[in-house]
């Protein structure tokens, strides 16, 4: 538990079989505190100066676990599911629990067996939410949800954030990322690329350029000098020129790419 990260991770690695999940991980959180509960092999993983392995029941009531799929037992109605999620927590959460099925649309007097994906997918994110945890984990949780309800859940976890949780958001949605997120980490093969502010690893000189050059329509990404880029569009005959910034998908996918050392500066 160093200096004054609320989460440390050191040397975490993950194994499903045969296949490595993740690979010696080490990296920590500064503000609030987001854990996932990890059958993992190797490495140690703080909380709040709690250790995952111990003080089970304490980690229940900081933590806000939301998974990719979530099942739930399919004849109880929402308030059931959600009420026995709380009493595993020792925890009324009934006032926030009402106040969070209000705001995302969900009827508690219904059967989970009743609902559609997207009311599931709210049932999993109050359940994670309802007992007002200082942590919050995500994975890929506006998937299945309609954009008004995709603006809806960033907005409440926005409030929360700002009455001092912190989230660790597992998304693809890369403008999610770009829109809500202060840090991000990037992993690959298992192995952490890097973290780092998102201000930071969206700091790119590379441009993307449309235009049509002697009738032909051409899109790639430049990564040279724009002083050269002018020089080399001599003697062509230029109808049409775009010059912007790149999107955010095409800076964090170089990361997955593996570099071309015979690369040219012109990219199609």
């Amino acid at each position: 538990y160093m200096n004054n990260s609320l989460i440390q991770i050191n040397h975490l690695t993950k194994n499903y079989g045969k296949h490595r999940g993740v690979n010696d991980i080490t990296f920590s959180v500064d503000q609030g505190a987001i854990l996932g509960f990890l059958n993992y092999e190797q490495g140690d993983i703080h909380v709040c100066g709690l250790v995952a392995t111990h003080d089970h029941e304490k980690f229940l009531k900081i933590v806000g676990y939301m998974p990719s799929e979530a099942w739930f037992y399919p004849e109880m109605t929402v308030k059931e599911v959600l009420e026995l999620s709380a009493q595993a927590r020792h925890m009324n959460c009934d006032e926030e629990r009402k106040i969070l099925c209000q705001k995302l649309e969900l009827d508690e007097k219904r059967k989970i067996n009743e609902l559609s994906l997207g009311n599931r997918k709210k049932v999993s994110i109050i359940n994670a939410m309802q007992h007002k945890p200082q942590v919050f984990i995500f994975d890929e949780p506006t998937s299945g949800l309609d954009p008004l309800m995709q603006a809806t859940f960033f907005e409440l976890l926005t409030e929360y954030v700002n009455h001092g949780a912190t989230c660790l958001l597992s998304t693809h949605v890369l403008s999610e990322v770009r829109n809500y997120c202060d840090r991000v980490g990037i992993m690959k093969d298992g192995k952490l690329l890097c973290t780092d502010s998102v201000k930071n690893l969206t700091k790119s000189s590379a441009k993307r350029v449309r235009m049509i050059r002697n009738g032909m329509k051409l899109d790639y990404l430049y990564k040279g000098n724009l002083d050269d880029f002018y020089k080399e569009l001599a003697g062509y005959h230029i109808q049409d020129l775009l010059i912007e910034e790149p999107s955010i998908e095409e800076i964090f996918m170089h990361y997955y790419k593996k570099e071309d050392s015979n690369a040219n500066n012109m990219e199609p």
